[in-house]
């Protein structure tokens, strides 16, 4: 019998009112714990101007730190389905050794993945909407909507807060499936057979194509474990763009999940604090943010730093829900730069193009 449909369970489904989270899904840094990052950042220091895909366990060696980071992904897997790690002294660090201490951390995950057309492996969560027009979400300001993103294990560090609201939303992405199998079952089944999706323009003229070949599943069923898949936003454009037109009753499953993710009876918000790292589980989980304050000023905008992992120790992701291929980051990641991924390089990147553009 199919588990697609039936009311799954386990300690990945669960309920945001249910849930609390600084129990169940926060782990404060000790004092010896941040003397051991501390160091490890010393060490990688001492190494010169490492890229980032050098940046290893080698290049930067923690002791019981490494353990949890190591522990992590089965942590992930079995438990809740995220954590976040809270007490790094942001005062201390500047932007760009926050974001090395934060690739140091997560070399003991797994594999950073290619994000976008540009070849980065870190990307940059803020409002840059006045400087990039034709930004993707997480390059604009405002709520965002419930959705996964295309990796195992997705990691976000606040390296500036907003000055109001912007909190992670977050819900289990089975429990969601447990409340379409209840209330909507006929829609269920048409998104576990799939829909269609369309990256955004210029991912798509740097990677293999810019529509789904085939119906990616939401929900798929493979050796015994349902696995969660979530563009929601990569299906709202296939839906808008009309190319492969959705039916009505394709474009009812995709409104309600998103409805059904994003009410107030499943999802749980955390609030960012400066120096926070948030990991979930990207197989069993959706995420978005709340409305936010910002502060129009560049450098005091709201910053999340994001980073997306393979895990090698996982079964490897359903080949029906690959929506971006190796093939497609291997060709997006032609176009990356050295050290591209540093704060400061991103922020004078952006202020020359906008007064390359003030010059024309």
């Amino acid at each position: 019998m199919s588990m697609i449909g039936t009311q799954l369970e386990g300690p990945g489904v669960w309920a945001g009112p249910d849930i609390d989270w600084m129990k169940e899904g926060l782990h404060v840094l000790s004092d010896a714990e941040l003397k051991e990052i501390d160091l490890a950042l010393k060490h990688l220091l001492t190494l010169g101007e490492v890229d980032f895909p050098d940046i290893t366990p080698q290049a930067f060696p923690l002791d019981k730190v490494g353990d949890l980071m190591r522990d992590l992904p089965v942590r992930l897997r079995t438990g809740r389905g995220f954590l976040m790690l809270r007490g790094l002294p942001r005062e201390k660090y500047s932007d760009d050794d926050m974001t090395r201490i934060y690739f140091g951390l997560g070399s003991y995950l797994g594999r950073p993945m290619t994000q976008s057309y540009l070849g980065d492996l870190l990307g940059h969560v803020m409002d840059v909407s006045d400087y990039e027009p034709k930004s993707r979400g997480y390059r604009k300001g405002g709520g965002q909507l419930m959705h996964t993103d295309s990796c195992d294990i997705i990691g976000l560090m606040c390296l500036k807060s907003a000055v109001s609201g912007g909190e992670s939303r977050i819900a289990s992405a089975l429990a969601v499936h447990n409340a379409m199998a209840e209330k909507y079952p006929e829609l269920l089944g048409l998104l576990a057979r799939g829909l269609h999706l369309k990256r955004t323009d210029e991912d798509g003229r740097r990677a293999t194509r810019t529509f789904s070949k085939d119906r990616v599943p939401f929900f798929h069923e493979e050796n015994g474990e349902v696995t969660c898949y979530l563009p929601t936003g990569y299906a709202r454009l296939a839906e808008k763009s009309n190319q492969v037109p959705f039916s009505p009753e394709e474009s009812e499953a995709l409104y309600r999940v998103r409805k059904v993710a994003a009410s107030p009876e499943l999802y749980l918000d955390m609030g960012f604090k400066e120096g926070d790292i948030q990991f979930l589980n990207n197989r069993m989980m959706v995420h978005g943010r709340t409305d936010y304050e910002d502060s129009p000023e560049l450098e005091n905008r709201r910053h999340l730093l994001r980073l997306w992992f393979e895990v090698p120790s996982w079964p490897a992701m359903p080949q029906a829900q690959v929506f971006h291929t190796a093939e497609d980051r291997r060709l997006w990641s032609q176009y990356r730069q050295p050290l591209i991924e540093l704060p400061s390089i991103h922020y004078k990147k952006l202020l020359e193009g906008s007064l390359a553009k003030m010059v024309d």
